[in-house]
């Protein structure tokens, strides 16, 4: 204040002698610059001088000296954002010897926040001298606030910290992916050297850090590496997927994986690398799926399912199923949000189910939403008026000994009626989509196939382990489930296997008829034209039709889809999306003829599905946002398709 006082006089009179005598401006112009100098070196002297004062150094044994200075801790006080004075430990190990009095402490300690610094835990800063935990304490003074900082050294603790983190032990699960059908044809020679191959891939994979790997299993591998080795396998994209899968490029060799990541203690990771795997494989095999606290991540997931021949699964699924529904009071069965005739038509094969078993049953399904009115209809014309009720009727007949059966989806947000999920006292789940985030959890059976073509696939081969040979579906629900099965396959083009027309036969087999399951998909001349003027938007994107699209009417909802179906006829075209506003909403429909799998493209933008068949919704989003988001999740699987393909 004082020099600050001076500077001002110097001003004043230098501009009053100025004004009596103008001659004189060139030695006022020295006088100033000398006063100026005078001012920076006594405001220099004199702050030193405090300093000095305060830390002790020069007098001895005053009171100042046995309290900061004394700090093992460095130590400094500021004047607003100036540091005026420091202890001998902040200039020794803050500044590394210099000295910087009277500089401003952000130039000294960058990134420094004043307000962090006053909370309780104070700031963790990194800087050039190391890592400090600084405390903070301000009093607001007539001029400036004063504040004094206290630093503790934590650079060795944090280097502890990261070693600890980067030495935690994950648990990864190696499963060879239809191990039993890839082996049984081969010959002894065959296999053994195969095996031999798949074991020297996976154990220079594990080799490349300081974990171990052991054999458990026929194709089934465990192995416990450090969190640092993990972090450069997920870098890699986990590129082992990709190397197993060019062992043997003649037959379908792939390896699902499951790594338990980040857990407090080792039995927890290997509990959460087997709920990954569970994961892994439920989403088709050949990939890899990490859990950690915060969930889970996905690698690979580019072939296509492994398809399973035996039929002792379903079976044993089959007689589980019925004990449950014999205990059950009451039976609910319901589909996902939107209904098609695959939902719909595997919920009428549990209903035939549940009669067979004697149980009163019901379809929980929103009429005014759903794209199989026709087969509702149909039934309903047959005189089975009774099988379906809404959704907030069917809470009244629920109660802790009820039944909920979920098809044809697996995640809680899609089915058509939460309340119905939370009120019933057991869940069964019959589902055919690749497994992803957001699955029902509490389901005490839980018949998951991601190799079947449909969920009316998989209820047709129940059906035929349930009763005796007279209890067999009606001809409609025979022809409602095969209807179910031509969707999803796309008139068996599409995601077939032996076990697909295994059941179609069954179910011709039942009096179904192809020409009226197909008259199942009829649509009214409102829904063609809104599905030719989709498919006539269509722009190209890398091998991807793109449909942008304003809001459609209710009764053209059903127009999506098929115009996303029929896009697939067009030369050149491996994938299409077809984006249709609804209010503040964008809801996307995606298909593919398994080149592309859109299950990955959609599960990117908060959706899911299947590989050949996904979608998904943006809410609070524009059309211009939804295009750029989709076009952004193309090129990234674009990218990481064709990484994959270099290293395959």
């Amino acid at each position: 204040m004082f020099t600050m006082g001076f500077a001002l006089l110097a001003a004043a009179l230098s501009l009053l002698l100025l004004v009596v005598q103008p001659a004189l401006g060139p030695v006022v112009l020295v006088v100033a610059v000398v006063c100026i100098i005078l001012v920076v070196v006594s405001r220099y002297r004199i702050r030193r001088w405090a300093a000095r004062w305060v830390t002790g150094t020069s007098f001895e044994n005053s009171r100042t000296q046995y309290s900061l200075a004394s700090l093992s801790q460095p130590a400094a006080l500021l004047s607003g954002d100036t540091v005026v004075w420091y202890n001998l430990p902040f200039r020794d190990r803050v500044l590394a010897g210099g000295d910087q009095l009277a500089g401003r402490v952000n130039k000294m300690l960058p990134g420094l926040d004043m307000a962090q610094c006053a909370g309780p835990d104070g700031q963790v800063l990194a800087c050039v001298s190391g890592t400090w935990r600084i405390h903070a304490s301000t009093v607001k003074g007539e001029g400036e606030k004063v504040s004094i900082l206290i630093l503790n050294d934590e650079t060795a603790l944090r280097r502890v910290e990261l070693e600890y983190k980067a030495s935690r032990p994950g648990y990864m699960i190696f499963s060879v992916d239809g191990y039993d059908d890839v082996f049984s044809d081969m010959l002894d020679s065959e296999s053994a050297r195969l095996l031999e191959r798949i074991n020297r891939t996976i154990e220079a994979m594990i080799a490349r850090g300081t974990g171990f790997l052991r054999r458990v299993a026929n194709g089934r591998y465990i192995a416990v590496v450090e969190e640092r080795q993990l972090e450069q396998f997920a870098q890699q994209g986990y590129d082992v997927l990709d190397k197993i899968r060019a062992l043997e490029p003649s037959i379908n060799l792939s390896i699902s994986i499951g790594i338990g990541r980040r857990a407090p203690t080792l039995h927890e990771a290997q509990e959460m690398a087997v709920q990954a795997l569970d994961m892994a494989q439920g989403r088709g095999g050949d990939q890899a799926a990490e859990m950690t606290p915060d969930g889970f991540t996905f690698y690979g997931g580019v072939s296509h399912g492994v398809e399973k021949r035996s039929k002792v699964r379903s079976r044993i699924v089959a007689e589980a199923l019925v004990g449950l529904i014999k205990a059950a009071d009451h039976v609910v069965i319901m589909g996902h949000r939107m209904s098609d005739l695959d939902a719909i038509g595997s919920a009428e094969g549990m209903l035939r189910i549940c009669k067979i078993c004697d149980v009163p049953a019901v379809i929980a399904v929103k009429r005014e939403a759903t794209l199989a009115s026709s087969l509702i209809n149909a039934i309903e014309d047959a005189g089975q008026e009774g099988d379906f009720i809404d959704p907030r009727s069917a809470l009244s007949i629920i109660s802790k000994e009820t039944l909920c059966i979920v098809v044809d989806t697996y995640q809680v947000g899609q089915v058509e009626c939460k309340e119905i999920l939370e009120k019933c006292g057991k869940i069964a789940v019959i589902d055919h989509h690749r497994k992803g985030v957001g699955y029902i959890e509490n389901a005490v059976l839980v018949c998951h196939e991601p190799y079947a073509s449909s969920a009316s696939e998989l209820v047709t081969e129940l059906l035929q382990y349930v009763g005796t040979r007279d209890d067999k579906p009606t001809r409609i629900e025979a022809e409602g489930l095969l209807a179910g099965i031509m969707l999803d396959t796309r008139n068996f083009s599409l995601h077939t296997g032996v076990r697909t027309f295994e059941a179609a036969a069954a179910l011709r087999r039942y009096g179904a008829e192809t020409e009226r399951a197909w008259a199942l998909f009829d649509v009214s001349l409102p829904e063609y034209n809104a599905k030719a003027s989709l498919v006539a938007k269509a722009q190209m994107y890398k091998g991807c039709a793109v449909v942008l699209s304003g809001e459609l009417p209710a009764e053209a909802q059903v127009a999506v889809p098929q115009a996303a179906n029929d896009l697939l006829s067009i030369e050149g075209v491996q994938a299409s999306f077809v984006a249709v506003q609804a209010g503040s909403m964008v809801k996307i429909s995606a298909r593919s003829m398994g080149q592309v799998n859109v299950q990955v493209i959609m599960e990117s933008m908060g959706g899911g599905g299947h590989q050949t068949m996904a979608a998904t919704v943006l809410k609070h989003t524009t059309m211009e946002q939804a295009h750029a988001h989709l076009c952004a999740a193309i090129d990234a699987y674009r990218a990481a398709q064709k990484k994959g393909s270099v290293k395959a």
